[in-house]
C-alpha cells in the first residue's frame, strides 16, 4: 500500500513539473464531473471503496468511472490515467 501511495506521489509531482513547462494537451475525450472527482481522489492514492465512501456513492459507481478513465484517456494502467489528467489539466496532483 505504501508502495503504491509512493508511486502515484511521483506521478503526481513528475505531471505538475510537465505542467509548469508546456501548455496542456487536450484531452481525447472529456471527463465528466464524477469521473474528475474519483481521478482527483485516486491520484492521492485513496482505493476505490474509500472513493465510494469519501463521495457518497456505491462502490460499483466508482469502479464504472474510473474504468472508462482509461479509453477516454487512451491509457493503460492507473498511472497512466492519473499521469494523463494532469497533464491535460483535468485533475490537479
Amino acid at each position: 500500500m505504501a508502495e503504491n501511495v509512493e508511486r502515484m506521489t511521483l506521478v503526481a509531482r513528475l505531471c505538475a513539473a510537465y505542467l509548469a513547462m508546456a501548455e496542456p494537451p487536450p484531452l481525447p475525450q472529456p471527463l465528466s464531473p464524477r469521473e474528475v472527482q474519483c481521478l482527483e481522489l485516486l491520484g492521492q492514492g485513496h482505493r476505490n471503496d474509500r472513493i465510494a465512501e469519501r463521495l457518497g456513492l456505491h462502490r460499483a459507481t466508482v469502479d464504472m468511472h474510473i474504468v472508462r478513465a482509461p479509453t477516454k484517456l487512451r491509457a493503460r494502467t492507473r498511472e497512466q490515467v492519473i499521469a494523463r489528467a494532469v497533464s491535460a489539466g483535468a485533475i490537479c496532483p
